[in-house]
């Protein structure tokens, strides 16, 4: 391990040296590839050094402990020993998991699907509150939040919605929110007091970039209509709507929000992109399904992966058996606690595999 991480400090160093290169900084390819080369290595560089220090320090106080001391003294050499010793544990374990195979989406921004399932008006309206949750978390992260696609219920609900999160680890953040999310409670139609069960789905895909994904003109069929809003009432005179159609695949792409038809098309070529890469990458793990199994799911959307219980104020992630009996919270976008539940059970995984 020591050997691998001294080749990523001389590597680290070395992108230091090319970044002050007038070459380099005149080559806006290079420079950004470079930039965010090191940006990655940053924090398992800086542990690195940190834990250098430490062991030094460490190595020098029980060298010390050694010599003849008078009782004050040895008392603050062993205290010192003792501190220096659980911070080292702490950046061995720090590092080992900064040394985890990373995927390489995490820094990506993300595309996110939800769609009402089972349940209706009352799925709809679900899928509407699970929107506004993410897109509060995405305030506490400093993201940015763009609306690509909607499809309104006539109770204001989302038969489906799809929107752009733009921020650095988006993806790594919410990956595993992938699957059926379960609803439990009293629908505001219900005259009767019943509890209901209703189902949304989300799909996070990471936003692929059009090097990733190269789409020709000659495979896409792109259709103009009006857009339209709840009801299918026309809320637009001009065909600005756009739905492109990837003809090898049969994914299709919508996109009727923005104000022009140039622009709706753009996105729903992001959204398309985005679809595609989704496919492939599924078709990819399923080739390798039983090694590549992991606690957190698939990010299938068929998986069921967390109840949200309104009479108990209870939401269930079950994949990791967590549960939190703070439902408001979380439905106001605090969903960090569970973010960081899911990361760790991958963590861990991981640990497992290499083990």
């Amino acid at each position: 391990m020591l050997d691998r991480l001294q080749a990523l400090a001389d590597r680290y160093d070395k992108l230091s040296e090319l970044l002050c290169d007038p070459d380099v900084a005149s080559d806006s390819k290079r420079l950004r590839d470079y930039s965010k080369e090191q940006s990655d290595l940053q924090p398992t560089y800086e542990a690195y050094i940190e834990y250098r220090k430490v062991t030094e320090e460490l190595d020098a106080a029980k060298q010390l402990q050694g010599e003849k001391l008078d009782d004050e003294m040895r008392e603050m050499v062993k205290f010192e020993i003792d501190e220096l010793s659980a911070r080292k544990t702490e950046l061995e374990e720090l590092i080992h998991i900064l040394l985890l195979p990373k995927d390489p989406n995490d820094d990506k921004n993300v595309i996110v699907e939800i769609r009402g399932a089972a349940g209706g008006d009352e799925a709809a309206l679900f899928a509407a509150d699970l929107y506004r949750m993410y897109t509060r978390f995405a305030d506490t992260q400093g993201w940015k939040v763009e609306v690509l696609d909607t499809n309104v219920s006539d109770l204001g609900g989302f038969k489906e919605v799809t929107f752009l999160i733009n921020g650095r680890g988006a993806y790594s953040k919410l990956k595993f929110e992938s699957g059926a999310h379960r609803v439990q409670r009293i629908p505001t139609t219900e005259s009767g007091g019943r509890i209901h069960t209703s189902t949304s789905t989300v799909a996070v895909m990471p936003e692929a970039e059009e090097v990733d994904i190269e789409i020709h003109d000659r495979d896409i069929r792109v259709d103009t209509f009006c857009s339209s809003g709840a009801g299918g009432q026309s809320v637009n005179t001009t065909k600005s709507a756009v739905r492109v159609t990837h003809m090898p695949t049969g994914i299709m792409a919508t996109c009727q929000d923005g104000k022009s038809q140039n622009s709706n098309k753009e996105k729903a070529l992001q959204v398309l992109r985005a679809r595609i890469s989704d496919m492939m990458r599924q078709e990819e793990e399923a080739k390798y399904a039983g090694e590549r199994k992991s606690k957190v799911g698939t990010g299938d959307r068929s998986e069921r992966i967390r109840t949200y219980n309104f009479p108990q104020s209870r939401v269930t992630d079950h994949r990791i058996g967590l549960t939190l009996h703070k439902l408001d919270q979380v439905m106001n976008g605090e969903i960090e606690e569970i973010v960081s539940a899911l990361t760790l059970a991958e963590q861990a995984d991981l640990m497992a595999k290499e083990a």
